[in-house]
This record gives C-alpha cells, sequence and structure tokens, in this order.
C-alpha cells in the first residue's frame, strides 16, 4: 500500500500506538514526525532552573562532551589558556624573519619598516640588535645576520656541522679574478654583447662568460630582430649572491 495515500490520523499517536501498531500497518513520515514531536513536547525538562544562589558555570562544547572515568577525580578548574602574542613592532619583524623571503633574498630595513605604520628603517636594526641580543642571552642555536644590505635567520656558526649532516657540506665556487672581471662589466654596463665584454677587456671574453651562465650568474637574451644579437644579463642569483635587492646597490665609484 502507497503511504502517501493514507490520512493523517483525527488524533496524534501516543507512545501505546506505537506498540500496539499492527505488523502490516506502516507510518508515514508526516505522521511520524508529528508523533515523535508531541511525545517532546509533552515531556518534563530534566534539568529544570537552578536556583539563583548557586553559581553558573558555562563549558565549551569540547569541556561538556568529556565524562570521567571511573574512579577518576573530577578537574577542579580547566588549565589556564596560553597567552595570546603581543603583536608589536619587534614580534613582527621576528616572524617575518622567520618566514623569510619568497626568493630567499635577505630582508631590508626599508623593506620591513614599509609594512609597519610609524617605523623607521633605523628602528628595525635597533629591534634587530634587541633580538641578537635575547637569542644570545637565552643560548638559541640561531641568530639574525646582516645580509649585504639586509638581514637573515641563520643558525650560529658553532652549529653549521649540524646543518651540513641534514643538506650535505656546501662546496664554495670560487671565481677567478678574469671571471669576476667579466661579471663585473656586465653588471654594470648590461646588456653586454660578447664583441663588447672583449674590447673592454682586450682579450676573448667567450668562455668566461660561457662559464659565468652555467653557475646561473648570467643570463643571455637574443633580440628578435636581425642581425640577431646575444645580450649577457646578470641574474637574481648574481644579486643574491653578493647581497643586493636590485643592481641599485651596486657600490658606484666617483667616476
Amino acid at each position: 500500500m502507497n503511504t502517501t495515500d493514507r490520512k493523517p490520523p483525527d488524533r496524534p499517536f501516543e507512545l501505546d500506538d506505537f506498540q500496539n501498531l499492527p505488523v502490516d500497518r506502516g507510518l508515514s513520515l508526516d505522521e511520524l514526525t508529528r508523533a515523535y514531536a508531541d511525545l517532546l513536547g509533552r515531556g518534563e525538562d530534566p534539568y529544570g532552573e537552578l536556583p539563583s544562589d548557586e553559581p553558573v558555570v558555562e563549558l565549551d562544547d569540547e569541556a561538556a562532551d568529556e565524562t570521567p572515568d571511573e574512579g577518576e577525580e573530577p578537574v577542579a578548574a580547566a588549565a589556564e589558556a596560553p597567552e595570546a602574542v603581543e603583536i608589536t613592532p619587534r614580534s613582527i619583524l621576528e616572524a617575518m624573519l622567520f618566514v623569510g623571503h619568497p626568493d630567499n633574498k635577505p630582508l631590508t630595513s626599508e623593506r620591513v619598516a614599509s609594512l609597519m605604520r610609524g617605523v623607521r628603517p633605523q628602528e628595525i636594526d635597533e629591534l634587530v640588535i634587541e633580538l641578537n641580543e635575547d637569542y644570545e642571552r637565552q643560548g638559541c642555536p640561531y641568530c639574525v645576520e646582516s645580509v649585504g644590505a639586509g638581514y637573515r635567520m641563520a643558525l650560529r656558526e658553532e652549529f653549521g656541522s649540524l646543518r651540513n649532516n641534514f643538506y650535505g657540506k656546501v662546496k664554495a665556487a670560487k671565481l677567478s679574478q678574469a671571471a669576476v672581471d667579466v661579471l663585473a662589466i656586465v653588471a654594470y654596463k648590461q646588456p653586454m654583447t660578447r664583441e663588447q665584454v672583449d674590447q673592454l677587456r682586450g682579450k676573448p671574453s667567450g668562455g668566461l662568460l660561457s662559464q659565468l651562465v652555467r653557475r646561473e650568474l648570467l643570463r643571455i637574451e637574443r633580440t628578435e630582430t636581425k642581425p640577431r644579437l646575444t645580450h649577457f644579463y646578470t641574474t637574481a642569483r648574481f644579486l643574491q649572491l653578493f647581497g643586493m635587492e636590485s643592481l641599485e646597490d651596486l657600490p658606484n665609484s666617483p667616476d
């Protein structure tokens, strides 16, 4: 029989009606809903109201669900919640240093100060000194080191062996004086062609240019118009290794 064709009963179902319901008699969803709501509406409030002279303790959802095991003493008071970290220029600076620059570049005082209202770059330098003093007093294995024009978080030198155990010992790559000369020419006068570098040095520089490209200190771009020329530029890795934010940080001589 289709339950949707039945008419609702003249009165709400009582508890006895459920117990004495014939086997072949089913209930529609509407009938069940009305019966359940009626039973709830006629029930007594098991909690009642607390006397006015007794304190009311409110529990959060997790605490309300927890029940002590048999024989376990109830907890008299919940543990105090940890205090929130105070947001100050110093804590913001420390957080920025821990996160670091997306390109792993040092964070300059100017950049950090620009993200804080009413803080000058000089104050950032003073905060770095305070952080390092606290780290040393607490015996922390890290410190804020100065790299070029900026700062970054780093392990102290005495913990360098621990870093090497994780990542392997870093091999220092040395550049010859000739390679440094070529790199400096391109850095100050880019874009440069191989012929222009040869002319300034007074000797062939093709091999040195290729070496610097392999080490990702220089990159090449080719013009689209004919004759197609190959120009050399410095890379982001060049800036990183020399601790600079941009080429504007290159030292300038009076000439």
